[in-house]
């Protein structure tokens, strides 16, 4: 009866494919690589593409067992940041805007080098609502975090999420 039971447990385990313990499908690649972002846009400095490529980096190490390398990798991230837009929302009876809403849009290439069909180049936004009392210049670093993170989360879940 072990026998059996370990027989059936053996081939369930290994009919579960490429998908890691973390649910990201990685389509049996074991690296991935990532080209730091180009910024295109006049107004985001270089230090918001370097974020928001740090990110994705981070984000795919924990949600994945695949190991970074430099260059070269199974599945490949690179793109540039291509909108940085601020825009008053939350409009009081003053006329005053009780918010900013910052928002940051990138263009991102995936290569799958296993499953081509897999690969994609598409945009991604997100924003950010900063208080109109406090300094967009001073919170940059603040703004681009959050951002990045949530860009980060949404790269992921379409590139190995399957989102």
């Amino acid at each position: 009866m072990r026998v059996f039971l370990s027989i059936i447990l053996a081939f369930s385990l290994g009919t579960c494919g490429v998908y890691s313990p973390y649910g990201a499908a990685t389509s049996g690649a074991s690296t991935f690589s990532v080209k730091y972002f180009d910024t295109v846009h006049p107004l985001v400095s270089a230090s918001t593409s370097i974020t928001i490529s740090e990110e994705i980096i981070d984000r795919v190490q924990k949600q994945s067992t695949l190991q970074l390398v430099d260059s070269g990798g199974e599945l490949k991230f690179e793109g540039k940041v291509i909108g940085w837009t601020v825009q008053p929302i939350n409009v009081k009876g003053d006329e005053t805007a009780g918010a900013n809403r910052i928002t940051v849009t990138v263009d991102v290439i995936f290569t799958n080098t296993i499953e081509e069909n897999l690969s994609f180049q598409r945009k991604f936004n997100r924003f950010y609502d900063l208080p109109s009392s406090s300094d967009i210049h001073a919170n940059t670093d603040l703004v681009v975090e959050e951002i990045a993170s949530l860009l980060s989360q949404d790269i992921f879940n379409a590139s190995l999420g399957n989102w």
